[in-house]
C-alpha cells in the first residue's frame, strides 16, 4: 500500500520500536522519567530554548501555548487557514475562552506586516486584548521565509505581543533551507515541534520555550489530560527520529519533486509543487471519486479532490512515486478528452 494522503501515516522503523524496548522509563509527571527529561533537553538545546515539555500531540502543545500565553478575553492574531485557526477544534475559545484574530496569509504563510500591525489591538475595554502572534513553518508544504520570520517577531515584539511557532514540520523547513532549528526558532517565545509526520515516531510533540514558560505550561499541560506516566517509551521513539530521521526528509522532499514533475507531465493535470514534501494538484470535480477509487484499486491511498494534497515520507519511495504517477496516467489516458475538456 502506498499512502500519500498525509505524513502522519508513517509507521515506526525496526530501530526505532528496538529504541523504545529500551528506554529506561519513570513518572513523567513527577518529572522523574529520564528518557523524557534527555529529550526534551536535547531538542531545547538544538533550538537554542531553555527548557522543553513533551506532549502526545501537535494540537495539543499548540493549544497548551495558547493559554499558557493567554488570559481569558485575550486573542490570538493567526492566518485564517492556520492549523491553530482552523484545524484544532476551536480549543482556545472551547477551553480557554481565548478568541482568534485570523489574518489573510499570503502564499508562503506570512502575514502582511502592515496587517498585523494594524491588528493588534490595547487595552480599549471594547475589545478582546491582543497577546500573542502565532505563525506558522511550513505553511502547506513552504517555507515560511526566515527574514519575514524575525520582521514579525521583532514587530510583535515591539507591540507588546508574545510570539508562538507552530513548528509541525520545521524539520522539513531546516532541510530545506540549510538552516538550523536554532535558526528557525529565533525571535519566538515558544516553539512547537511534532515528530509523529515526517519524523516517523508514533506519537509525539514537544513546546519548547523559557524555564518559567515551560512551567507553566506544564500546570496547563496536566489540566488538559496530557501529563503521562512511563511515556519514555514514546520519547524514545522521537528521541530516535531526531537523531536519526531528520537529514533524510531530503529523500521526502526529492519524491515530492519526482511527484510534481511527473503529474505535470499528464494532460489536464494542474501541479502546485512546494518546498519539502507535499504536492497539490487540481482535478476535475467530476472525477474525484472514479480517480480516488481507481487509486486505491492499485494499492495507493490519497485523499482526491478539487484540490489534492500529496505527501511523501519515510514510507514512500521513488520507485512508489513512479507507480502513482503511471496510475494516475492511466485514469486520465482512460477518461480521455472528457477529463482535460472539465478541467479547462
Amino acid at each position: 500500500m502506498i499512502d500519500l494522503r498525509s505524513d502522519t501515516v508513517t509507521r515506526p522503523t525496526a530501530a526505532m520500536r528496538e529504541a523504545m524496548a529500551r528506554a529506561e522509563v519513570g513518572d513523567d509527571v513527577w518529572g522523574d522519567d529520564p528518557s523524557i527529561n534527555a529529550f526534551e533537553q536535547a531538542v531545547a538545546d538544538s533550538a537554542g530554548k531553555a527548557s522543553g515539555l513533551f506532549f502526545p500531540s501537535g494540537t495539543q502543545s499548540n493549544l497548551c501555548a495558547l493559554l499558557t500565553h493567554c488570559q481569558r478575553g485575550e486573542e490570538v492574531i493567526a492566518g485564517h487557514y492556520s492549523h491553530i485557526f482552523r484545524d484544532e477544534g476551536g480549543g482556545a475559545a472551547a477551553l480557554g475562552s481565548v478568541t482568534v484574530q485570523p489574518l489573510l496569509h499570503a502564499e508562503d504563510g506570512s502575514l502582511p506586516l502592515d496587517a498585523l500591525r494594524a491588528a493588534v489591538k490595547g487595552d480599549d475595554i471594547h475589545h478582546a486584548r491582543s497577546r500573542l502572534l502565532a505563525l506558522e513553518n511550513t505553511f502547506r508544504g513552504r517555507v515560511l521565509p526566515a527574514d519575514y520570520a524575525l520582521a514579525a517577531t521583532a514587530q510583535a515584539h515591539a507591540q507588546g505581543l508574545a510570539t508562538h511557532l507552530d513548528g509541525a514540520r520545521l524539520f522539513n523547513a531546516s532541510v530545506a533551507t540549510g538552516l538550523t532549528l536554532a535558526e528557525l526558532c529565533e525571535g519566538f517565545d515558544s516553539v512547537s515541534l511534532c515528530f509523529s509526520k515526517g519524523l516517523g515516531a508514533p506519537v509525539g510533540s514537544l513546546l519548547l520555550g523559557e524555564a518559567d514558560f515551560i512551567a507553566r505550561a506544564r500546570r496547563w499541560r496536566k489540566t488538559l489530560g496530557g501529563g503521562m506516566r512511563q511515556a519514555g517509551l514514546l520519547a524514545a521513539a522521537c528521541h530516535h527520529a531526531f537523531e536519526h530521521h531528520v537529514a533524510r526528509l531530503a529523500e521526502d522532499h526529492d519524491n515530492a519533486r519526482r511527484l510534481a514533475e511527473g503529474l505535470g507531465t499528464i494532460p489536464g493535470v494542474e501541479v502546485r509543487a512546494c518546498d519539502t514534501n507535499m504536492v497539490f494538484t487540481a482535478f476535475p470535480e467530476a472525477h474525484c471519486g472514479a480517480l480516488q477509487a481507481h487509486l486505491a484499486s492499485q494499492g495507493i491511498l490519497a485523499a482526491v479532490g478539487p484540490v489534492t494534497r500529496w505527501v511523501t515520507h519515510l514510507d514512500v519511495s521513488a520507485v512508489a512515486i513512479d507507480r502513482v504517477v503511471a496510475t494516475v496516467n492511466d485514469y486520465v489516458s482512460r477518461a480521455g478528452s472528457d477529463l482535460t475538456t472539465a478541467a479547462g
